[in-house]
């Protein structure tokens, strides 16, 4: 039996139980164990994918194990933010690298152009709250995240009938959400359900970007 199909659910359970963690609705310490899980899960499910398209699949899956790297750093949220800011840096500079097979980088100046303004304008809002030893390692990760998100919608607009350039604009758009309420979260005020919002938009990013890779029998685009 082919186990796929099942994977993105029980991703999607498993980011439910570490949402309710974080959240409180169950014990804290549980997002120990659910948060690397549901990453793992996706990066199974991703794993069974994209055979056609090797270059992007090992370029996507090493920017899931990035993200996992991340994911454990962020578990403690004060001495590990800059170890995963880091993680997610290279997992971003992986996705553009993924993003790149199909379609040139930078191929939609204008996507980048307004995936630019997005992010300075987000920048600018916390800036005064960042504090100083973070700014430079915040501004090189805000850049590659709006790269990556670009990237990904430039492939789509290349190839607008394509459902995995769909997929993985989607997916950059809901990342660059997610680290934007995290980053509002964190710098400037606390958020109500802030473990939802994040949590919830980072995973389903992950999922999107994991959906772009073909499954098997079928070509990319």
């Amino acid at each position: 039996m082919n186990p796929s199909p099942a994977l993105p659910l029980l991703a999607m359970a498993s980011a439910a139980l570490c949402i309710a963690a974080a959240s409180g609705a169950l014990p804290p310490s549980l997002a120990f164990v659910f948060k690397p899980l549901t990453t793992l899960l996706v990066i199974a499910w991703a794993f069974t994918r994209g055979a056609e398209v090797p270059v992007q699949r090992r370029r996507i899956l090493i920017g899931l194990w990035l993200s996992l790297a991340g994911d454990v750093f962020l578990l403690w949220p004060g001495q590990g933010f800059l170890s995963g800011l880091v993680s997610f840096l290279l997992a971003h500079l992986a996705y553009i690298a993924a993003f790149s097979v199909p379609v040139r980088f930078g191929a939609k100046p204008v996507v980048f152009a307004v995936y630019g303004v997005v992010a300075a304008l987000i920048l600018s809002q916390l800036w005064s709250d960042v504090p100083s030893a973070l700014r430079v390692p915040v501004v090189g990760y805000v850049v590659c995240l709006a790269c990556m998100a670009a990237q990904a919608a430039a492939w789509w607009r290349s190839a607008p009938a394509s459902p995995f350039a769909r997929r993985a604009a989607i997916g950059g758009a809901l990342f660059m959400a997610s680290d934007s309420l995290l980053a509002i979260n964190k710098f400037a005020s606390p958020l109500p359900l802030s473990a939802l919002w994040i949590l919830s938009t980072y995973w389903v990013a992950q999922l999107c970007i994991a959906a772009s890779l073909p499954p098997r029998g079928r070509a990319g685009a």
